[in-house]
């Protein structure tokens, strides 16, 4: 049955890829993904573009187990060489070409096979698939909209590209903006505040600061200053300046501590953030799904990149087929050989 479902996978995905599926725009992947499972003795529901399905044999006193992974992609960067929504093979390297083959296409499709393959399998938990629209933007019409719907979660399975290597660990965002303030005056004369001063004290500040605490696998919480503006005219001292920082948080704080802390060492500039939903995430790599991953040759890691492990309010494991360096590439591929193993590992991690 394995061998079935990998070629069936394999199909899906080049439809998948053939179909544009751009953030907010998943419509048409998402129909695919919901007759691909009707086709297969599944019963699936939509929430919005978001494809959902339950075991079968569903008991509310056992634990819950959720697979998950996304149907949308990134627009194609400029520099493809091919069409990105041609799922082209290369028979000699086995690489399956196209936009979303990495990322996450294979560990989607993968997902969905192993699904099918557990759902009338005897099972000591229930199983819940949701393909998941809105990933690449962090949309809330993604799995944040769908999380209410849910029944309670014991563990996940995020589907990205690691090598199959379990992410025990996955940074989270902030995007802060700031204002330093200061006191206007004549450019010629001693006068005023300048703000654009001050606010390169909060910059150097920001550019060294150290958290007392580091993550495990994850390191110290990353802060960049990406973004500098201030002035209207060449004679006038400056009376505010605005900063743009990317703050990339860890599993040692939440993001809203760690926010807490970047205000208390720049007590001269108002930060106030984007949002602070998407949160780091870790596991214990003790968890029994670690372990199994762990066993069948997997290397526990922390992820720098982002996924909708930032939005689960329960334990999870990134883990799927592809390398993340292929992610938002052009000409992005995947190897035909890592989606069976996929399937294969990841029925094997479940049984």
């Amino acid at each position: 049955m394995i061998d079935e479902l990998y070629y069936q996978s394999v199909d899906l995905l080049k439809q998948l890829i053939a179909t544009p599926r751009v953030s907010r725009d998943e419509t048409a992947a998402a129909d695919i993904v919901e007759r691909f499972l009707a086709d297969n003795g599944c019963a699936p529901q939509r929430l919005g573009n978001n494809v959902i399905v339950k075991s079968p044999d569903w008991d509310p006193h056992r634990p819950t187990l959720l697979l998950n992974s996304h149907i949308d992609t990134v627009k194609p960067v400029a520099g493809w060489t091919r069409d990105p929504h041609s799922p082209d093979v290369d028979p000699e390297t086995e690489r399956l070409y196209g936009l979303g083959s990495n990322d996450a296409g294979a560990s989607l499709v993968s997902l969905i096979a192993t699904f099918i393959y557990m759902k009338d399998r005897p099972c000591a938990y229930n199983l819940v698939l949701v393909a998941s629209a809105e990933e690449e933007v962090s949309g809330k019409n993604g799995l944040e909209s769908v999380i209410p719907h849910l029944p309670p979660i014991s563990v996940a399975i995020v589907g990205e590209p690691t090598g199959m290597n379990p992410a025990v660990a996955e940074k989270g965002l902030m995007v802060l903006d700031g204002v330093v303030k200061g006191v206007s005056g004549h450019a010629a004369r001693n006068e005023g505040d300048n703000a654009i001063y001050k606010a390169m004290g909060v910059v150097e500040t920001l550019r060294t600061l150290k958290m007392p605490n580091e993550s495990e696998y994850l390191g110290p919480v990353k802060i960049t200053v990406t973004g500098f503006n201030a002035g209207t005219q060449h004679n006038v001292v400056p009376d505010t300046c605005t900063l743009m920082v990317d703050v990339r948080t860890t599993d040692a704080y939440s993001n809203v501590e760690t926010l807490e802390l970047i205000r208390q060492a720049v007590p001269q500039a108002e930060l106030t953030p984007r949002s602070t939903r998407l949160n780091p995430s870790r596991i214990d790599p003790a968890h029994p799904i670690v372990q199994r991953a762990i066993m069948l040759g997997g290397e526990p890691y922390g992820s720098p990149t982002l996924s909708d492990q930032a939005l689960m309010p329960w334990p999870s494991v990134k883990m799927g087929p592809g390398d993340s360096a292929r992610s938002h590439t052009a000409d992005e591929y995947i190897l035909l050989p890592e989606i069976r193993d996929a399937i294969t590992r990841y029925t094997k991690i479940l049984t």
